[in-house]
């Protein structure tokens, strides 16, 4: 049967989406702004080299069989899947396109809600909700520990120096214990209000802060963020001021951040009638870390979805390396897992084709009652393994606060 939805706006005054999470929440919001899920209308799964492909095909289906009335027409409104996809071809995971029971959306001061036909769960828009904070997550080394990274790393660069590739990206993990009546919004809230600059994302387990956004096409136009180097914030101002002028000058940092750019701006250009990047990167500041980031936007040519552009795009340099094939391949010989969605684009498309993906990062994904997550460096050939292990930890600081 095709699904029947309807999309309304609300009389609010002033709303704050953080405080109507249901319980299990999809959440795409930055910023106060964005929009929250609950339930599954409709599943739609794909494993292997042409998920992202078979989704879109999947969805255009969808979309051609869905009766939609949407009084509100705003990004996020109408027929709107929360996706998740993994990160590699081989991998176990499935990729998913999710379409909510009832969704809440907040842009520009407007908020609307979408439901399906006949709808009658929980009306967590309606109220604030009660939630209480979670018994601390303990977490620990997963199935790479720390010096196994270091020696992975060691080896990467070997590889890098005899000229197999320029750039790659390792990471690690670890896991934990949820403890019973663990409630996802707690945690969400606390990365929130740590983050607001930053995309907090949560579809089907998979949840985080990222500050990378990898693609957004809205009206025929396209933007990504790429982010690539890093370096811990200082502990005053002076220090902190000394640190991101050091960030924006390292040679290290500035290759590694030129490879994902360049990778980034190639990959679109075909798509677009043209492409503008920032000449320089800037210092973008996050509460426990520097980044150089540049920010990247275009006009593209045609009718393309957000789904293809994604297709095309993952996996960018910034999480995969450069070559994007050898990195690929050299990621699969050093780590001893597999990422599954972590580093994979997660994310909204609508019925129009237009959304919105971040790259799952700062993320962590729930399978039961254990929680895993994933922190990852870029390796160029001036990589220390010890200086890449504590860049690791800086990116793990963000789960463990949130989770205890």
């Amino acid at each position: 049967m095709p699904l029947h939805l309807s999309s309304v706006g609300l009389e609010t005054g002033d709303f704050d989406i953080l405080e109507h999470l249901p319980t299990n929440p999809m959440t795409y919001i930055r910023g106060g702004q964005g929009i929250v899920g609950w339930g599954e209308a409709l599943r739609l799964e794909a494993r292997g080299a042409n998920r992202m492909a078979a989704l879109a095909a999947k969805w255009s289906q969808l979309v051609a069989e869905t009766v939609v009335e949407d009084n509100v027409r705003l990004p996020g409104s109408g027929l709107v899947a929360f996706g998740s996809i993994a990160f590699a071809d081989q991998s176990e995971a499935a990729s998913v396109l999710i379409v909510p029971q009832v969704l809440l959306g907040v842009r520009d001061g407007r908020v609307w809600l979408t439901r399906v036909a006949n709808y009658d769960g929980q009306e967590f828009w309606k109220s604030k909700q009660e939630f209480s904070a979670n018994l601390p997550v303990h977490l620990t080394a997963g199935s790479q520990s720390p010096a196994g990274f270091m020696q992975s790393v060691a080896q990467a660069v070997e590889a890098i120096k005899s000229g197999e590739l320029e750039k790659t990206v390792l990471a690690r993990d670890i896991v934990g214990n949820l403890p019973q009546g663990f409630d996802l919004r707690a945690t969400l809230v606390r990365l929130a209000k740590r983050f607001d600059t930053c995309w907090i994302y949560s579809v089907d387990g998979m949840f985080g802060a990222s500050p990378e956004l990898l693609v957004r096409v809205a009206h025929g136009q396209v933007s990504a963020r790429v982010l690539a180097g890093t370096a811990a914030r200082g502990t005053d101002r002076e220090v902190d001021a000394a640190i991101a002028t050091a960030l924006a000058s390292s040679p290290k940092n500035t290759n590694e951040h030129a490879f994902a750019v360049d990778s980034l701006v190639q990959t679109l250009q075909p798509f677009c009638e043209h492409v503008d990047a920032d000449p320089k990167p800037f210092s973008l500041a996050l509460p426990n870390l520097w980044h150089l980031a540049s920010d990247v936007h275009g006009v593209l040519k045609r009718s393309v979805s957000v789904l293809d552009l994604a297709n095309a795009l993952h996996p960018t340099a910034a999480v995969a390396g450069t070559p994007r094939l050898e990195a690929q391949r050299l990621i699969g010989q050093l780590e001893p897992f597999d990422r599954a969605r972590y580093a994979g684009p997660i994310g909204w498309i609508g019925a129009d084709g237009d959304g919105e993906w971040a790259i799952a990062l700062r993320g962590a994904q729930i399978e039961g009652q254990t929680v895993r997550a994933f922190a990852g460096c870029g390796i160029v050939a001036e990589s220390e393994p010890e200086a890449e292990l504590a860049e690791t930890e800086l990116k793990f600081s963000p789960m463990r606060e949130a989770l205890n």
